[in-house]
């Protein structure tokens, strides 16, 4: 996947992440050689999965810019939910949907993406359980594995994270669209 290889990708983290929504994509992406770093509303801090499993953050999202990446992972889990409580997490989102990155979410990580204002017009999937969430934000909603819009990849449950990848690194291989 040379394509890739290089490219800078923010994977966000808070307390109750999905713990494959968030580690496989950590790992494949680390795979094809692009540089990952985990971003939280603290530098440092660990956060437990819904399940218990520990992330570490590099970097606080009020210490990086959304020009320091090419896209950005949002797992799902119920991180999202405090994600959004997080006013630098949220500006992190909406400006890399204002520079056209690569935004993906999965699951419960729409909910970033209606916080942050991006999905107005644009084709959309997640868990069904957020659908008039998504809705409610100007998402045209698609019950399908993986839901790409341009720079938006979306997908609803880890037994989407194969079709979801396959998005993510399109859309990193492409680049920016606005």
């Amino acid at each position: 996947m040379s394509d890739v290889q290089g490219k800078r990708v923010a994977v966000l983290v808070e307390k109750f992440y999905e713990d494959l929504e968030l580690w496989y994509p950590v790992l494949r992406l680390r795979e094809a050689g692009c540089q990952v770093r985990i971003v939280g509303p603290k530098a440092g801090e660990t956060y437990a999965s819904k399940h218990g499993y520990p992330c570490k953050s590099e970097v606080a999202a009020e210490d990086v810019r959304a020009a320091d990446f090419d896209g950005i992972i949002i797992p799902g889990g119920y991180s999202p939910d405090h994600m959004r409580r997080c006013k630098a997490m949220v500006a992190l989102v909406t400006e890399a949907g204002r520079q056209g990155k690569v935004l993906a979410s999965i699951c419960h990580g729409p909910w970033m993406l209606c916080s942050a204002k991006c999905l107005k017009g644009r084709r959309v999937t997640g868990f069904f359980a957020i659908r008039d969430d998504v809705e409610n934000a100007g998402g045209v909603w698609e019950d399908a594995a993986c839901v790409r819009d341009g720079n938006l990849v979306t997908s609803r449950t880890p037994d989407d994270l194969p079709a979801f990848m396959v998005g993510i690194f399109e859309a990193l291989a492409e680049g920016p669209k606005r």
